[in-house]
């Protein structure tokens, strides 16, 4: 059967049942990952969902299968989470987001996150998930979707600064090394258990533009361009490891998206030869819902690549379906400076990539995506 040229980012809207537990878990920082010791019925309510999901997933055409990030609280903490060394804890404030009139967005806070011991990625409760999505999958492929290693190294070491003296770790080059190192030792058994392609998801790269009003890096930082060089080899250390895996290796980069808002401006065409031509991924997931991202001719700088590209065209974030004519246009231009064999389309990213979700419903989710289905189908035949 021919692979359908829509993708889905990863995450879908969870239902009331698993929210609910999903918000008594932010509340408390008493608990440990994965936290089903603490409620009762939780882990048999998020298997159950998880089930649902994957089979509406096969039933709505769906052809690289997730658990809908069912299993996750937050699309990249539940990750480190799940890392032995890590203990989380509830913070003083949450990330900053846009409002929708401009003004501030304070998400949840249980983001505090201090490092006990040395990393490590083993026997990670991902792969318990993993091995559920691969059982009920059958034989339609998976992918897992994960916290970008770089993005984790920048958060824990840059903004959070956990590394100094009397810490576990004591230099920025040591949590740099322990981080990667936990990365490897997931991948490894990612792999035992059957994976076969891991996803990436990297909030952070148009904050290395410059001109990035928005950026959470001071403008002119003279360091700036030396800290984008090591967030590149930290993602490129881990996606070749995974290459020598046999995986392949996908990313998602998106501007943030917590209940329809969003985190970050930049655009491609300031970072494309850094973060698209020097990254070294099969797939990027790339946001292009709004003219924020800039212009299509970043692509030019994936020419001489193998990369494949979904263009994410379409919003998770509105109720309403989107604009088939821009879309359809842009695929087109798109088509003028990649192959139109090694583009695909997408929304700009998951409908929630936090438990709370988008602003909509779980009909208009599937609206939307069917949208996407049909432009791909008009578009590529």
């Amino acid at each position: 059967m021919a692979k359908s040229r829509f993708q889905l980012v990863g995450s879908l809207l969870r239902p009331a049942d698993l929210r609910e537990y999903k918000t008594l878990i932010e509340k408390r920082d008493d608990i440990v990952y994965p936290f089903y010791d603490a409620f009762d019925g939780y882990q048999e309510t998020e298997t159950a969902n998880i089930k649902k999901v994957i089979a509406e997933e096969k039933a709505n055409g769906i052809d690289v299968l997730t658990d809908g990030e069912y299993s996750k609280s937050l699309w990249h903490l539940d990750f480190i989470w799940g890392f032995k060394g890590i203990e989380r804890y509830i913070a003083d404030h949450g990330y900053t987001f846009k409002d929708h009139d401009g003004g501030h967005f304070e998400t949840r806070k249980d983001i505090g996150i201090r490092i006990t011991e040395p990393l490590s990625g083993k026997n990670h409760h991902f792969l318990d998930i993993y091995k559920l999505v691969k059982e009920e999958a059958g034989d339609t492929d998976t992918k897992l979707t994960i916290w970008g290693p770089a993005h984790a190294y920048t958060e824990l070491a840059i903004f959070d600064g956990l590394a100094d003296e009397g810490q576990v770790y004591q230099t920025n080059e040591d949590l740099k090394t322990g981080v990667i190192n936990a990365y490897k030792e997931f991948l490894a058994e990612y792999k035992e258990a059957g994976g076969e392609i891991i996803q990436f998801d990297d909030c952070l790269w148009e904050l290395f533009d410059e001109n990035n009003s928005g950026g959470f890096f001071a403008q002119g930082n003279a360091a700036l361009a030396d800290l984008a060089d090591e967030f590149i080899a930290v993602n490129n250390e881990v996606a070749d490891f995974g290459h020598e895996l046999g995986l392949k290796v996908w990313t998602h980069n998106c501007r943030g998206n917590y209940e329809s808002r969003s985190a970050g401006e930049g655009t491609y065409e300031a970072i494309a030869t850094k973060f698209l031509q020097n990254q070294h991924y099969n797939r990027f997931f790339l946001e292009w819902d709004s003219e924020v991202a800039g212009d299509l001719k970043a692509l030019e700088s994936l020419k001489d690549t193998d990369a494949e590209v979904v263009l994410g065209l379409l919003s998770s974030k509105t109720t309403d379906l989107d604009d088939e004519e821009r879309v359809l246009q842009l695929l087109e231009e798109a088509s003028q400076i990649l192959p139109k064999d090694r583009l695909y389309l997408s929304h700009q990213c998951g409908f929630a990539s936090c438990d709370s979700g988008n602003e909509l419903s779980i009909p208009q989710q599937w609206a939307k995506i069917k949208q996407g289905q049909d432009i791909a189908t008009q578009f590529w035949g």
